[in-house]
C-alpha cells in the first residue's frame, strides 16, 4: 500500500470509530466531536477507560498494534459494565464492532471508577503476559534482537552456534514492513510449521536515525535479497516473502555505495587499493594437503589446528581440502605428517557458473572478478546493452516491485528501454552494498547474488551472549565458555565479561534476598 492508501485507510478507522463510540463519549461525560479527531480520539479514550495516555503510542506501532486493539475494545466495554464472558467473546470475535450494538442499543452506564484489577487469576495472567509480549516486541523490534549463527560463512569470526544480540538502534531501526504478523517470530510460527504473517498490506519502507552509518568491513545482518523459499531446509522456488520477512543472513560489508570493488586471487581491493580488515577478523580460504603417508588420517590434526569444516578427503589419493587462515596455514605445512599444503585458486579467465551477474562475456569466478561498482543513493550511471544485466534486479526489483513501481527493463539491440522508453541513465534511488563472509570458499554472498539494499538491512551485531559447539562431547565441553559474553567487533582479541557477569548477577540476587526478607 502506498502513504496515500494508508492515509485513506486510517480515515476510515477514524470515521468507524466514530460512528462506533460517539454515545459513549457523551455518557461518559465528554463531547460528541471529541470521538472524531484523529489522535486526540485516542487520548480521550483513554482516560474513558481510566488507562494511561501513552497507551495511544502503542496503537500506532505496527504488530504492536494488533495486541493493543483487542485490549482497548474490551477495556471500553468494561468501562460500560459489559464484563461477561460472553460480551468479550463478542467485541473479540466481531473485531471491535459489538461496540456498535454497546453505542446505539445497549442500556448501559459509564463506571468512572471502575476497578482495574483483573477478577480472576487466569485474569491476571493474561493481562500479565500480553504486557511481557508488547514490552518484549518492541524491543525485538527496535531495540536489541537475537539471532544465531546458522552456517561457517564467516569462520573463524563468527563461530556456528554463536549466539548474537543485534542492534537495531546502531544504523536505524527499520520499522516493520508486513502489518499482520504473529509477535516476536521470523517467517514461521514455531511448532505449528505456518507462515507467520499475511503479504499484504504492505507498510511503506520507513528507517529511523540511526548513530552510524555502515561502514566498510562491518559486520551485518541483513534480509536475503533473493529469498524465494518457505523453508531453508529444500528449495521451492518462486514463493514471495515480503521483505522484512525474507531470511536473516550475515555478512561483512566489504564494500559500500560508491566503492569500486575487484577480487584478484581470492584477495578483496577497494578502489585499487587492498580492503583494510579489522584486527578480530579472520580470513580464511580452501587449501589443498598432501599428507605423508597412506593410512595417515588427516582429522587428527583438526583439534590441534582448530579446524572446525573440515571437507573433501580423498580416500584414494589421500589429500583432502580444508578451511584454513593463512597464519594457520603457515603453521600447518610445518607438521612432520604434512607432505605440502596449496591454496586453491580459481584462475583469472574462468568462468564460474551461478556467479553475480549471469552475463556469459564475464569470465569471472569466486576468486578473480570485478571490477564492479557498488551503487549509491543519487549516483547516475550510464545504461548500456553491456551493464544491463548488474543493474536490472536494482530497477526491477529493488526500485520496482517491492516498492509498488511496475519497473521493466528491456535492450534492443544496443539501445536499453525502461518501461517502454529509451534511456541511456540511472539515477539509484537507495543506497546498496557488497556483502562477503570471511570463509571465503564456503560462502553464499553478493559475488552469487548481487548487491544487498539498504531497505534490507536488519542491524548490527554487537554481542556474543552464548557459544555452542554441537560436535563437542559433554554439556560442559559444548559451551565455548571463552566465547559467552564477548564483543563482535574490534581489533584485539575478544575478552570474555562473564566473571563481571555472574558478579552482577549475584550481587542482584542477593540483594533481592536481603529486600524481601527485610519487608517480611
Amino acid at each position: 500500500m502506498t502513504i496515500t492508501q494508508w492515509f485513506l485507510f486510517f480515515l476510515l478507522v477514524q470515521l468507524i470509530h466514530f460512528l462506533g463510540t460517539w454515545k459513549l463519549y457523551i455518557k461518559a461525560g465528554r463531547k460528541a466531536w471529541e470521538a472524531a479527531i484523529p489522535v486526540y480520539n485516542a487520548v480521550v479514550l483513554m482516560k474513558i477507560i481510566n488507562r494511561p495516555w501513552w497507551w495511544t503510542i502503542l496503537l500506532f506501532i505496527p504488530i504492536v498494534n494488533l495486541i493493543m486493539f483487542p485490549v482497548v475494545w474490551v477495556e471500553t466495554i468494561r468501562s460500560f459494565g459489559k464484563n461477561s464472558k460472553i460480551d468479550t467473546f463478542l467485541v473479540l470475535v466481531t473485531c471491535g464492532l459489538y461496540i456498535y450494538y454497546v453505542n446505539y442499543l445497549a442500556d448501559v452506564t459509564y463506571i468512572e471508577d471502575r476497578s482495574l484489577k483483573p477478577r480472576t487469576e487466569v485474569g491476571e495472567w493474561v493481562n500479565s503476559i500480553l504486557f511481557a509480549v508488547i514490552a518484549a516486541t518492541l524491543v525485538h523490534t527496535y531495540l536489541i534482537q537475537p539471532f544465531t549463527i546458522p552456517t561457517s560463512s564467516l569462520e573463524k569470526t563468527l563461530l556456528v552456534g554463536d549466539f548474537l544480540f543485534v542492534s537495531k538502534f546502531h544504523y536505524g531501526a527499520r520499522t516493520p514492513l508486513t502489518a499482520v504478523a504473529f509477535p516476536m517470530v521470523h517467517d514461521t510460527i514455531p511448532l505449528v510449521g505456518v507462515k507467520s504473517y499475511l503479504s499484504k498490506p504492505q507498510i511503506p519502507y520507513f528507517r529511523f536515525p540511526g548513530f552510524e552509518d555502515i561502514e566498510r568491513s562491518d559486520i551485518v545482518v541483513f534480509n536475503w535479497p533473493v529469498d524465494t523459499m518457505r523453508y531453508m531446509t529444500y528449495t521451492d522456488k518462486h514463493y514471495y516473502k515480503p521483505i522484512d520477512k525474507k531470511t536473516n543472513y550475515v555478512k561483512r560489508a566489504v564494500g559500500v555505495p560508491g566503492d569500486s570493488l575487484s577480487i584478484v586471487n581470492g584477495k578483496i581491493n577497494i578502489n585499487g587499493k587492498p580492503l583494510d580488515l579489522p584486527g578480530r577478523s579472520k580470513v580464511q580460504y580452501s587449501y589443498s594437503v598432501t599428507p605423508k603417508g597412506q593410512n595417515f588420517d588427516p582429522r587428527s590434526l583438526y583439534e590441534l589446528y582448530d579446524i572446525t569444516d573440515p571437507y573433501g578427503f580423498n580416500s584414494t589419493t589421500q589429500t583432502f581440502t580444508i578451511n584454513l587462515t593463512e597464519e594457520t596455514a603457515e603453521k600447518f605445512k610445518y607438521h612432520p605428517n604434512v607432505v605440502s599444503i596449496e591454496r586453491i585458486i580459481d584462475s583469472a579467465g574462468v568462468r564460474e557458473q551461478g556467479l553475480f551477474p549471469d552475463n556469459k562475456n564475464l569470465a569471472w569466478n569466486k576468486d578473480n572478478l570485478g571490477p564492479i561498482y557498488i551503487p549509491k543513493k543519487g549516483a547516475t550511471i550510464p545504461l548500456t546493452a553491456e551493464s544491463v544485466p548488474f543493474y536490472k534486479r536494482i530497477i526491477e526489483v529493488y526500485e520496482g516491485s517491492e516498492l509498488g513501481i511496475n519497473n521493466k527493463l528491456g535492450v534492443n539491440g544496443t539501445q536499453v528501454t525502461l518501461n517502454g522508453q529509451k534511456i541511456d541513465s540511472y539515477t539509484f534511488k537507495q543506497n546498496y552494498y557488497w556483502m562477503m563472509g570471511d570463509n571465503r570458499h564456503n560462502s553464499l554472498d553478493s559475488r552469487y547474488f548481487g548487491y544487498v539494499p539498504e531497505n534490507h538491512v536488519v542491524g548490527k551485531p554487537v554481542f556474543i551472549w552464548m557459544s555452542w559447539d554441537t560436535n563437542a562431547q559433554g554439556i560442559m565441553n559444548k559451551i565455548r565458555w571463552e566465547r559467552m559474553f564477548t564483543t563482535v567487533s574490534g581489533d584485539n582479541e575478544p575478552v570474555s565479561f562473564l566473571p563481571y557477569v555472574l558478579i552482577l548477577a549475584v550481587i542482584w540476587f542477593a540483594f533481592s534476598f536481603f529486600r524481601k526478607r527485610k519487608r517480611a
